[in-house]
């Protein structure tokens, strides 16, 4: 027994793809795992197929911004299936205040585009040291 879920839209899906020479099947995403190392964070957002030339990276306030373009390969062929999203991507993080901003760190590789934000010297725990003054002595009452 076959069973088969019905996708009333894929039809549309396929002859709008066919019409605007891409895919709607799949949203343009920048998957994303984040984590926390010590004192750091560590973002890694996959961009299998951009050249890191069409990777760029912006900071404003606590906003960081990552814009990629994957390019569609043009030839003398006819596309069989075009399941890969093409063209630009872009992804918003706000980032605390907490954070160092200024010495964001970023390395591209198989694919993989690595951020590591430190945390801000003024975020980090620390301790207090406590000075004790000389206890007052109270003045003696007479009687």
């Amino acid at each position: 027994m076959l069973l088969r879920t019905a996708d009333p839209f894929r039809d549309f899906d396929r002859l709008t793809s066919q019409l605007l020479g891409g895919t709607t099947n799949r949203p343009a995403v920048m998957p994303l795992d984040a984590w926390r190392q010590g004192d750091r964070f560590v973002l890694e957002f996959d961009l299998p197929g951009v050249n890191p030339e069409n990777i760029e990276l912006d900071v404003e306030r606590n906003v960081l911004t990552v814009k990629a373009e994957r390019v569609a390969r043009n030839g003398d062929w006819q596309h069989l299936a075009a399941e890969r999203t093409h063209g630009q991507f872009t992804r918003q993080l706000v980032l605390g205040d907490n954070l160092d901003l200024e010495a964001i760190e970023a390395s591209y590789d198989n694919g993989v585009l690595r951020l590591v934000v430190p945390v801000a010297e003024k975020a980090k725990p620390r301790k207090i040291q406590i000075n004790s003054a000389p206890a007052e002595q109270p003045e003696a009452l007479e009687a």
